[in-house]
């Protein structure tokens, strides 16, 4: 099994990875086929509207995750990593003034985003929760071609077609069927092959990766990644105001921000001062998530402040950090981000926040063990440890927004991080509960989970607190 990290880690837009990055990314790939032309349709049909129907969670939360803006910047050519943040709201409006898309490279189509844009809650697509279908018409109204694709958590996207295949045959991706030294698919072999070859999980995970790149191409990746991830952080800590979205959540982060460095400057002793730098770090990034700004998955955007808060947090109090580390930091996390991904579930939509907030906290315990010295059974004891204390946490965001409760639940993932590396490190390994046996118990769980409880707004918080 190889998923790289530069699956598991991608630079995006907030608020959500499967509900506003996965969406913007199946629009490019509707568009994109389009033009290759590369579909039967009669010979002289032309395209000349385009529609699109969000179904499941995404129709549910799509407002609130902002899926509906996701989709009409994806059809005019926008994606994850190229938009610009500042302009996306222009561009959107924009295009319903004007009732048409004209991506680069192709026609203008008619595309008016109140009538052509469909929330469809009465309908689930079967593949996923996360479900969304593109139509293609000529100018006579006839549907030239219709494509189904599936946003199954952090960024990742699947077509119909594709995830038959993975059902049937496995993962279908870029890589994925290549060889690698190292393809551990679980705890158990990740383990089996670090006590055979003596090397860490990070650097068994750095010999995966240079089978498909340099191992300097490797090493800027991984900087373009915590680069991304610190700027988030920074930009984060210097905003103030009401996020969007109409519940009036205030952003605090800057604040408390501000009383720790004045309290940093009295010398006064803080036994809590490690923790609340962490969960200004964490929040921080989830409220620039929020406000729809630059961030990367890690996994997911629900969940992307946990790793850099940690990681903030090793370079902030350990004197011995730096840049080699942290890459051994990203390395590490990725490779139980993929095993859990490639036996459960990073989707919010599917198994719950634990697969979200409970993943993150896992990666995170884990490269914070393994920088901090810890042998592989140590890292593998503290992914365990925090992924087990998320078991069958929901996911009932407020209004559909990715804020409340997703703001503190990261940063509370951030310290859980921290403790759970703490505790394994100071360990020889040995535990009760493997790590395989926590995802398992994940996947179990978030098939258990009533639906209202997974990223749909109908159970929980969101309905028991009242929106103002």
């Amino acid at each position: 099994m190889f998923l790289s990290v530069f699956d598991l880690f991608k630079i995006g837009i907030g608020p959500s990875s499967s509900h506003t990055m996965g969406p913007m990314t199946a629009a490019s790939r509707f568009l994109e086929e389009l033009l290759s032309g590369e579909w039967p349709r009669p010979a002289a049909a032309k395209v000349a509207r385009l529609s699109a129907s969000l179904h499941g969670s995404l129709a549910f939360t799509g407002i609130g995750h902002g899926t509906d803006r996701a989709v009409i910047l994806g059809l005019a050519g926008e994606t994850p990593v190229t938009v610009d943040p500042d302009k996306a709201d222009a561009i959107v409006d924009r295009i319903k003034g004007e009732k048409s898309v004209s991506p680069p490279g192709h026609p203008a189509y008619r595309f008016d985003p109140a009538t052509d844009l469909v929330l469809d809650k009465k309908a689930p697509l079967p593949g996923h929760a996360n479900g969304m279908a593109f139509c293609a018409f000529d100018a006579d109204d006839r549907l030239l071609l219709r494509r189904i694709y599936y946003s199954t958590g952090g960024g990742f996207v699947v077509s119909d077609e594709e995830l038959q295949h993975m059902k049937a045959e496995g993962p279908l991706r870029k890589g994925a069927g290549k060889p690698v030294p190292y393809p551990f698919g679980n705890a158990m072999q990740m383990l089996t092959m670090a006590a055979n070859s003596g090397l860490s999980i990070a650097a068994m995970k750095r010999a995966n990766e240079e089978r498909h790149m340099s191992r300097e191409e490797l090493d800027a990746g991984l900087d373009r990644i915590w680069e991304a991830m610190r700027a988030c952080i920074d930009r984060g800590l210097s905003q103030d105001g009401i996020m969007p979205g109409g519940l009036k959540v205030r952003r605090r982060a800057r604040q408390l921000h501000d009383k720790l460095q004045e309290e940093w400057r009295t010398n006064r002793p803080n036994p809590l001062l490690a923790n609340d730098w962490l969960s200004i770090y964490a929040m921080a990034v989830n409220e620039e998530n929020a406000a729809g700004g630059r961030v990367v998955t890690a996994p997911t955007n629900g969940a992307a402040g946990v790793v850099p808060a940690v990681m903030r947090y090793w370079l902030h109090f350990h004197v011995e950090a730096d840049q080699e580390s942290i890459r051994d930091f990203l390395l590490t996390a990725a490779a139980i981000g993929g095993i859990i991904k490639h036996n459960a579930s990073i989707s919010g939509a599917e198994v719950g926040c634990q697969g979200e907030v409970g993943s993150a906290s896992a990666m995170a315990a884990a490269g914070l063990c393994a920088v901090m010295g810890g042998t592989p059974e140590q890292v593998e004891n503290a992914a365990e440890i925090a992924l087990e204390h998320h078991l069958g946490m929901t996911c009932d965001p407020i209004g559909g927004l990715v804020q409340v409760p997703c703001i503190e639940r990261n940063a509370l993932g951030a310290v859980k991080a921290v403790t759970a590396a703490s505790l394994a490190v100071k360990g020889d390994g040995k535990h009760f509960v493997p790590l395989d046996a926590a995802v398992e118990t994940m996947r179990q769980t978030g098939l258990d989970m009533n639906e209202k409880y997974k990223e749909t707004s109908l159970g929980g918080l969101a309905v028991n607190v009242v929106e103002c």
